[in-house]
């Protein structure tokens, strides 16, 4: 049989499902995957208590990043691998590490996120008044607390998914503004699991805390894509730029123990919405987008 006349072989049925829907399939695979590892978790006694125990910090904190690698890490990865093959892991792989970004990004991401939510959190009625300078870290804890966070509370392992693969194969779709509304919506909504625990380190506790959550996400999400098209889809300032946010918010929680700090979400996220809210407009909803640039697309199949 010659090589003309051999059949050819029909894609697999999960390739072809891939092909044809990666950003559906990203999704849904980030969900089930973390879902499920965060199962023994918000299932046990911590959570609903449907299981009769209680993790420790320790088996909470490996689960939890266990969740972070098997949901947006792997997912990206998967369908990364099976729609665009090895040059598309390369070019996601680059994009995690590109570090060559300009040196008033890394002030921005590492500083300038801080100072936004410093800014909007002493104008909320008490919590100038409740400042503690005793809760102020020294530079040498901030900084390890900041590599710790990084690594093993969601930075990393969340952004290789969500402005890894998920942002860059939206924006071409739907547009920056549209996309980053999609992605912030869906990025908070994947964390409706931890708001069954008590040990997650997030104000919750009502719908309403859960629609201010998502409401903050949403606006970092614009925040972070603004930050990615002006940096060439650079992953890394979106994973230090979430760092910066958990970090320092854990820190400004300490430094303003007022209510509307420990207890709502408005402490956290009202600086980040005004910002988002800044950038739009000076942007007019473009975010730094330039269609033309290959850098902010998907590698191409």
């Amino acid at each position: 049989m010659t090589a003309a006349n051999v059949p050819l072989q029909p894609a697999a049925p999960h390739q072809s499902l891939l092909a044809r829907h990666p950003l559906i399939s990203f999704f849904v695979m980030a969900y089930t995957f973390s879902w499920i590892v965060w199962s023994p978790w918000y299932l046990s006694e911590d959570g609903v208590g449907l299981l009769p125990y209680e993790l420790s910090d320790l088996v909470g904190g490996l689960l939890n990043t266990a969740a972070l690698i098997a949901g947006p890490t792997l997912s990206a990865f998967i369908v990364t691998g099976a729609t665009e093959g090895r040059a598309g892991i390369r070019h996601l792989l680059r994009r995690i590490v590109r570090w060559r970004v300009g040196f008033v990004w890394y002030l921005f991401v590492l500083i300038g996120i801080p100072m936004i939510m410093l800014l909007g959190a002493i104008i909320l009625p008490g919590t100038l008044a409740s400042f503690e300078a005793t809760s102020i870290p020294s530079g040498l804890t901030y900084l390890g607390f900041f590599v710790g966070v990084t690594i093993f509370g969601g930075p990393l392992f969340e952004e290789i998914g969500w402005r890894g693969f998920a942002l860059p194969h939206l924006q071409p779709l739907r547009g920056p503004l549209v996309a980053s509304l999609i992605l912030g919506l869906l990025w908070s909504l994947w964390h409706l699991p931890l708001f069954l625990t008590r040990t997650w380190d997030t104000p919750r506790g009502s719908l309403l805390d859960i629609v201010l959550y998502v409401v903050f996400a949403t606006a970092v999400a614009i925040i972070f894509t603004w930050v990615f098209n002006n940096t060439r889809g650079s992953v890394l300032m979106a994973i230090l730029g979430h760092a910066s946010i958990n970090v320092f918010g854990t820190f400004l929680v300490g430094a303003f123990p007022t209510p509307i700090m420990t207890a709502s979400m408005l402490g956290w996220g009202t600086g980040s919405v005004v910002a988002a809210v800044l950038i739009i407009v000076l942007t007019r909803g473009h975010l730094g987008y330039r269609e033309e640039e290959p850098e902010l697309a998907a590698a191409p199949t």
